[in-house]
């Protein structure tokens, strides 16, 4: 098992799938009042994503249908590679989720991601040597099949969770409207 540390723990055993979230950066307002750390870590990880989710503050630039494909692009592209197995993904205004299977560590498999589409982003944008990512990321292994389906289904749904359609299928940033092919 391999452990990191930055600001969250990262535990990963060698060969689990992973669900991975990362936001933009400045997109968690300064006044946000964090989880408690009592709360367990879905838990707080829920009261996150439900204020990214509302998109109400900070930068939307994922909105951007051409900031959208660089990263659907890249996410093909690192597929392609045979970095990891995609199995869902949705792109919110302000955040991603990726449920993967690793074939490298999940450490390269972010910086891979956020690296090259930090650049090409800003670079469509017109913002120059300025932070696109933040730098911290969110990922937890998957412990079981059952748990697997959970968050495949988490991660779809989102948008109608957020309120932005009424059906998954109905969202185009998604693995539920737009699949990868399983190569």
């Amino acid at each position: 098992m391999t452990y990191t540390m930055r600001h969250l723990p990262h535990w990963h055993p060698p060969g689990a799938t992973a669900f991975i979230t990362w936001r933009l950066h400045g997109s968690m307002p300064a006044q946000f009042m964090p989880p408690k750390l009592s709360d367990p870590p879905g838990k707080r990880f829920l009261g996150y994503d439900k204020l990214l989710d509302q998109a109400q503050c900070g930068p939307l630039w994922i909105k951007d249908q051409r900031v959208a494909n660089c990263i659907l692009s890249r996410l093909r592209e690192l597929q392609r590679r045979k970095l990891f197995l995609l199995r869902a993904y949705v792109l919110m205004a302000n955040h991603v989720h990726v449920l993967l299977e690793p074939r490298t560590s999940l450490s390269k498999i972010t910086q891979q991601i956020k690296g090259a589409t930090s650049r090409e982003a800003n670079l469509i944008l017109g913002r120059t040597s300025k932070p696109f990512w933040q730098d911290e990321s969110f990922d937890h292994w998957v412990r079981d099949p059952a748990e697997w389906q959970k968050i495949r289904a988490y991660i779809e749904a989102n948008p109608v969770k957020a309120g932005l359609v009424a059906s998954p299928k109905d969202w185009p940033w998604s693995s539920a409207s737009n699949p990868f092919p399983i190569e």
